[in-house]
């Protein structure tokens, strides 16, 4: 028998991964901001639109958090109307924000001071990933906390592993787009290479893909990285917030990050090219502008 859940945020990523909850056979009651989006889900999924998230989560087993950066989870959880404010202490909160883990331990004592659990859970796989249930969950909280919650992932998750406390699913998220950023700049660099010298680069591509080079960037991105399409996933201005949280961690834990500050500030110079909604492979697109503007270089 289905649970009563709440899904809080029905973006790109939120609204498959409320979908996978409904199609399970839960009974889930969405909250998104733009009130449009949640009948939408309704008519296609079923269940109920709230007016708030506290509204949405009053007698829900478990509540889950999809938004975009760290003041729109505080509103969304601890406002006054707030997902807090509606669950029930025994019940659990998890979010699926990529934020701070100095947030995710603040959303942690203010959950536990209301009795209700809590796992920070960023996911990686993108909107093709949440559509196809099979995202990859970096979770923080503990063990009792993230059991509880595996069998509800698992509706939209093929992966899910506890880092450690709370805070641990935010930080191992850091890791991840550290790796994606510089990768996708080597792909960018390699392929722009490839053209520059006069190869055939889907040639090149096809044989270096067999081997150590191989990547899923480098097999799902290449060819519409040198048609120049950028409508693929992840946008830029969210890659920049995430690096942007891991260069932050990065300060306070005296960690030196090279590569990582200089592709954020290389993704800068997409968003003044206009690529602030491209996606993260759109690193290829100032390589080829500023060839065009000094062909030599």
């Amino acid at each position: 028998m289905g649970e009563r859940l709440a899904f809080l945020g029905l973006g790109v990523m939120g609204f498959p991964m409320a979908g996978h909850l409904a199609r399970a056979g839960h009974e889930v009651t969405v909250f998104n901001r733009t009130r449009a989006r949640a009948e939408a889900f309704v008519a296609r999924h079923g269940g109920a639109a709230a007016p708030t998230p506290a509204a949405a989560c009053r007698g829900a087993r478990a509540a889950f958090v999809c938004v975009g950066r760290d003041d729109d989870v505080r509103e969304v959880v601890l406002g006054p109307h707030g997902a807090l404010a509606g669950l029930a202490p025994g019940s659990l909160l998890v979010d699926h924000t990529t934020a701070s883990a100095a947030l995710a331990r603040e959303l942690d004592a203010a959950a536990r001071a209301r009795g209700v659990g809590f796992v920070d859970a960023p996911v990686s796989g993108g909107q093709s990933g949440a559509e196809q249930g099979v995202l990859t969950v970096m979770a923080g909280g503990s063990e009792e906390d993230v059991e509880r919650a595996r069998p509800l992932l698992g509706c939209y998750a093929r992966a899910l592993r506890r880092l450690g406390p709370p805070g641990s699913g935010q930080l191992a998220k850091m890791v991840n787009q550290i790796c994606i950023a510089g990768l996708l700049e080597a792909l960018a660099e390699g392929l722009h290479f490839a053209e520059a010298v006069g190869l055939d680069a889907l040639a090149v591509v096809d044989v270096i893909s067999k081997g150590a080079a191989q990547s899923w960037q480098m097999e799902q991105r290449h060819r519409t990285m040198l048609a120049g399409e950028f409508e693929h996933g992840f946008a830029v201005e969210w890659m920049r917030k995430d690096l942007a949280l891991a260069l932050d961690e990065a300060r306070r834990a005296g960690v030196a990050l090279p590569v990582t500050a200089l592709v954020d500030q290389l993704y800068a110079e997409v968003e003044a090219l206009g690529g602030r909604r491209y996606d993260t492979s759109s690193l290829i697109l100032r390589l080829r502008e500023a060839r065009r503007v000094s062909p030599r270089a």
